[in-house]
């Protein structure tokens, strides 16, 4: 599928499983902070709208604008943090790495790269529109 140029139609249809899209201020700034603490791939951008992958796995952002009509909106907090109580989990992205790179990229480290009783060396990120991004690797 050629992500840069797929009807929304389309590329609704071909969804499958779980989806993540999340809602934020500046869809360009976000995806720029992805790709560089995380190394995702932006398939498409916009300032609406931006479709990511990250190990084989899809997500959409989206401004807040494009969401008029949508029953969420209206319960979007005026300033941050948006994701309070969620984590995004990214198990294939080296936290060492991500947590060095976090502040030139506008995130905030909240946890340094720790190694957890769980098997996981973490870190938690907060990027500008209050999201947690958790970079884990397997110990």
């Amino acid at each position: 599928m050629d992500f840069e140029t797929v009807e929304a139609d389309v590329f609704g249809r071909s969804l499958t499983g779980i989806g993540l899209n999340l809602l934020v201020r500046d869809v360009l700034a976000e995806c720029a902070f992805l790709s560089e603490v995380f190394g995702m791939e932006v398939l498409r951008s916009s300032a609406d709208f931006a479709i990511l992958r990250y190990a084989g796995q899809l997500m959409q952002l989206h401004s807040d604008g494009t969401y008029h009509s949508n029953p969420l909106l209206g319960l979007l907090p005026e300033t941050p943090p948006r994701g309070a109580g969620i984590e995004i989990r990214l198990y294939e992205t080296d936290p060492d790495e991500a947590a060095a790179k976090a502040g030139a990229a506008g995130g905030t480290v909240l946890q340094v790269p720790t190694d957890k009783p769980h098997g996981l060396r973490e870190t938690y990120i907060l990027c500008e529109n209050g999201y947690a991004w958790v970079a884990s690797r397997a110990l």
